[in-house]
C-alpha cells in the first residue's frame, strides 16, 4: 500500500534561507543592548553629579529676604496717655454754715445760670435780718437826738454871743463863751458819730440780707451736674473748710484731653497739631483731636519728667465722659508721596561667602565685602569727613546705605533718610525707584525661606 505525503512548495526556500543565515542573526555594534545600558548608566551618573554640584553651589550661595520699595505716606507720631476733662468745671460750695433744707438738682441734670441748686435753712438768717433792722432804727433815733442837741447848742452859743455884743464884752464872761462853744462842738461830734452808727447798722443789715439770698445757692454757669455730695438735712460747716456740694461742667459737647508727654518727645509737639485717641469704652473708634497748649512747667513722677499737653476734643454726640482714660497719638510730622523702605533695610549689611566679595560703592568702606575674613579683620578708623558724610547730608538729612537685589546679587545705594514711623523710613535717592527689591535680611547657607 503506497503512502501519499503532502508537501509545501515554500518549505524548501525557507530551509535554504535558514541554512544561509545560520542559527544566529548578525548584528552591528551600535545595536548592542549592553552598550546602550552602559551609556544610560554613564548619563545617569553624570546627571547625578551635575545635580549634586548644582545643589552644592545653591547651598553655598547666600539667600536674601527682600521687600519692594514703595511710595506712600510716613507719619512721625508721639504717643501719650491722659484723661478727659471738661473745658470748664465749677465746684459749688456754701459760704454759710447751716442745715440743708432742699436739694433741687441731681447728677446729669442740665442747669441754667442763676438757677437755684441748693437751699439752706434761713430761720437764723431771717432773725439776724430783723435784729439788724432794729439796730438801724436805733441808730437813726440816736442821729435825730444828736441833731437836736446840735440845734440847742448852736442857739445857746448864739445868745451868749449876742449879749456880749450888746454889753460891749462886759457880760457874759469869757469862760461862759468858751463853755458854749465847746458844747456846740461836742454836739457836732455826737451828730457825726450818730451818722456813722446809722451807716454801720445799714451795712450789717445789708450783709444779713445778702446772707439770706446766699442761703439759696445758684448756678454760676450753664452746664451739667457731674457730681452731688449733699442731701437734705446735712449740716454745712463752712467755717472749718471749703465744702463742695456739687460739681458742674460747663459744656460736655467740648472736652479737653490732658495727656502727659515724655521729655524726649515734647520737642516734637506744638500747638495746632492734629491727633487722635481711643478710650477703653470704644477701643475700635478713633476720636480726632487738636493740640491747643503745651505746658512749660514739668511734672516729675518716679524720676520720670513729663509735660502736660492739652488737646481739644469734639464730643457732639456725648459719647465721651469726663474722667475717661485715653491713649492719644499726636501727629508731629507728615510726609506724603515719598519713597519708603523698611527700617530693617537700613540696619542690614550682607555677609559674603568665604573668598567672595559683595559688590558695593568704593567709597562706602564699611562692611561692603571682603568675605568673612574681611569682616573679622580690624579696620582703620574713619576720618571725620567720612563720619560727617554718613551722619548727615546737606539740609540736615542723614545719609545712610541700603542694599538692593539686582540679578541675584546685592548692590549698595546711598540714600538720604527722612522721618520714620517706627516701621518704615522716608528715603531719597536718584538711584532708587519704586518696586526695587531692597534687602532686609540674609538667610544662612542652605536655609529655606
Amino acid at each position: 500500500m503506497t503512502e501519499k505525503r503532502t508537501t509545501n512548495p515554500a518549505a524548501p526556500a525557507a530551509q535554504d534561507l535558514q541554512s544561509l543565515l545560520g542559527d544566529g542573526l548578525g548584528r552591528r555594534w551600535w545595536q548592542s543592548i549592553t552598550l546602550w545600558l552602559a551609556v544610560l548608566a554613564l548619563a545617569a551618573a553624570a546627571g547625578g553629579w551635575w545635580y549634586w554640584q548644582a545643589g552644592k553651589r545653591a547651598k553655598a550661595a547666600p539667600r536674601y529676604v527682600t521687600q519692594p520699595v514703595q511710595r506712600g505716606q510716613v507719619k512721625l507720631t508721639v504717643a501719650a496717655n491722659g484723661t478727659l476733662q471738661p473745658t470748664r468745671s465749677v465746684n459749688i460750695g456754701s459760704e454759710l454754715s447751716g442745715t440743708v433744707r432742699r436739694v433741687l438738682v441731681d447728677v446729669n441734670d442740665a442747669v441754667k445760670k442763676g438757677q437755684v441748686l441748693v437751699e439752706l435753712d434761713t430761720t437764723k438768717l431771717e432773725a439776724q435780718v430783723l435784729r439788724s433792722r432794729a439796730s438801724v432804727a436805733s441808730a437813726q433815733a440816736r442821729l435825730a437826738q444828736a441833731a437836736a442837741t446840735v440845734k440847742e447848742a448852736r442857739a445857746s452859743l448864739a445868745r451868749l454871743e449876742e449879749v456880749a455884743r450888746l454889753s460891749g464884752g462886759k457880760v457874759p464872761s469869757a469862760a461862759e463863751l468858751d463853755t458854749g462853744r465847746a458844747a456846740y462842738d461836742r454836739a457836732l461830734a455826737d451828730e457825726a458819730a450818730a451818722h456813722a452808727s446809722v451807716q454801720d447798722a445799714r451795712a450789717a443789715l445789708a450783709t444779713d440780707e445778702t446772707n439770706v439770698t446766699k442761703a439759696s445757692i445758684r448756678s454760676p454757669i450753664d452746664g451739667v451736674v457731674l457730681s452731688r455730695a449733699v442731701e437734705p438735712g446735712n449740716a454745712v460747716a463752712a467755717s472749718l473748710q471749703a465744702v463742695t456740694l456739687l460739681t458742674l461742667a460747663e459744656d460736655l459737647s467740648r472736652l479737653r484731653l490732658e495727656v502727659s508727654v515724655d521729655e524726649a518727645d515734647v520737642g516734637a509737639v506744638q500747638p495746632g497739631q492734629q491727633a487722635s485717641f481711643t478710650v477703653s469704652a470704644y477701643p475700635s473708634r478713633p476720636y480726632p483731636a487738636r493740640t491747643t497748649r503745651v505746658a512749660f512747667g514739668s511734672i516729675k513722677t518716679d524720676n520720670v519728667v513729663t509735660y502736660i499737653t492739652y488737646l481739644e476734643v469734639d464730643n457732639a454726640d456725648l459719647s465721651l465722659r469726663p474722667g475717661m482714660t485715653a491713649a492719644a497719638t499726636i501727629t508731629s510730622t507728615e510726609r506724603n508721596d515719598v519713597l519708603t523702605v523698611p527700617n530693617t533695610a537700613l540696619r542690614f549689611t550682607p555677609v559674603a561667602a568665604v573668598g567672595a566679595a559683595v559688590p558695593g560703592p568704593a567709597a562706602s568702606g564699611d562692611k561692603a565685602g571682603g568675605g568673612i575674613m574681611g569682616q573679622l579683620m580690624p579696620r582703620m578708623p574713619r576720618s571725620a569727613g567720612q563720619r560727617r558724610g554718613e551722619g548727615g547730608a546737606k539740609g540736615g538729612a542723614a545719609l545712610r546705605q541700603i542694599w538692593v537685589l539686582e540679578d541675584g546679587a546685592p548692590r549698595a545705594i546711598h540714600v538720604k533718610v527722612g522721618i520714620s514711623d517706627g516701621r518704615v523710613t522716608e528715603v531719597e535717592s536718584d538711584a532708587l525707584q519704586p518696586g526695587m527689591q531692597v534687602i532686609t535680611d540674609q538667610l544662612a547657607a542652605g536655609a529655606r525661606s
